[in-house]
């Protein structure tokens, strides 16, 4: 009985905490004008996870986190020791079908000019067939001179082939290992900061293992929820304001980037007006990546605030909504 009542004692406490704070957010909208609404959320930011491609040990991290990066700054190694090993004999092998393309057209060169001997030595005893000065016994036998090394030169030509596509297997298989090499080394594909480290050198990661989480401070937003009244009336591209906690004596400009096309918190069963008007809408709301780019250094993210839309093309801001902003970082 004891646990049953505790049960009932924190259901109670949830639904009058989620009456509390849907009376607060009616409250707030009944500040706002008729087109603007207003919903709230916490400034959060794109993650960009810096993983392994193949499977390895973590050579070294050359960040921390908190670390602000540069797009295509190196941020971490993994250990190449065995692909340096297989890069080298791949090259070895490379360089072993180069000569034998070398071989192969030497004696390409050779078989030509037995050929070319084998048609002059068949020509010179055509001839002397037809004066009388020689048996047919030998022209036939330099006709079978000469089929031989026409037939040995197409040989050569074949090998020739051969030991080009064996080239061309070797030295695709040196790309193939460069490669690897290559994507061994972790860089960060975009500016940002280090947001977590999650591996540390010595470390061995299976394939897709994440090394870095990295924060990308010009694609930052706020995710706030709207009922369907007012979603109805918002359009992606229109403008927006964002008031942070920390900040509140700042107003940032912003734009509805994103709104869904499903409800987030839909009741069981929405039979009746009042029900359907419950339903809420996630709108992203974004802020410009140039401003950001301005105040790199103070973006932070999981900060609270508030974000107000415009719910019309005809629509204007309140004094109290002026886009006011900080002085850019030096």
């Amino acid at each position: 009985m004891t646990r049953y009542r505790i049960i009932l004692v924190a259901a109670a406490l949830i639904v009058a905490a989620a009456s509390a704070g849907y009376y607060w957010w009616q409250q707030q909208q009944n500040h706002l004008p008729a087109d603007i609404a207003s919903g709230n959320g916490r400034i959060e930011a794109e993650e960009v996870h810096i993983a392994a491609k193949y499977a390895g040990r973590v050579a070294d991290v050359s960040v921390e986190e908190g670390e602000m990066v540069a797009a295509g700054q190196i941020l971490a190694r993994m250990d190449t020791a065995e692909l340096d090993a297989s890069l080298a004999r791949a090259k070895a092998i490379v360089a072993q079908a180069q000569q034998d393309v070398a071989e192969a057209n030497a004696q390409i060169a050779q078989r030509e000019s037995e050929l070319k001997f084998a048609n002059q030595e068949l020509g010179r005893a055509a001839f002397l067939v037809q004066k009388g000065h020689v048996s047919r016994e030998r022209l036939d036998r330099r006709q079978s001179e000469r089929d031989t090394a026409k037939a040995v030169l197409t040989a050569a030509r074949a090998r020739l082939v051969s030991t080009q596509r064996a080239v061309d297997s070797a030295e695709a298989e040196t790309k193939r290992i460069q490669t690897q090499i290559d994507d061994s080394v972790l860089k960060a594909p975009r500016q940002g900061r280090i947001q977590y480290r999650l591996a540390e050198p010595g470390e061995v990661l299976p394939a897709g293992g994440k090394v870095l989480t990295v924060l990308d401070l010009t694609d930052v937003y706020m995710t706030i929820f709207l009922p369907t009244a007012k979603v109805g009336r918002v359009l992606v591209g229109s403008e927006a304001r964002i008031i942070l906690d920390a900040i509140s004596q700042y107003v940032i400009p912003a734009q509805i980037s994103f709104v869904a096309a499903k409800a987030q918190f839909t009741p069981r069963a929405v039979e009746t007006r009042s029900e359907r008007e419950k339903l809420m809408f996630r709108i992203k709301v974004k802020i410009d990546p140039a401003l950001l780019r301005q105040h790199m250094q103070k973006v932070k993210t999981g900060v609270p605030g508030e974000a107000y839309v415009l719910l019309g093309p005809d629509a204007t801001w309140p004094d109290s909504l002026k886009v006011k902003l900080p002085p850019p970082a030096q």
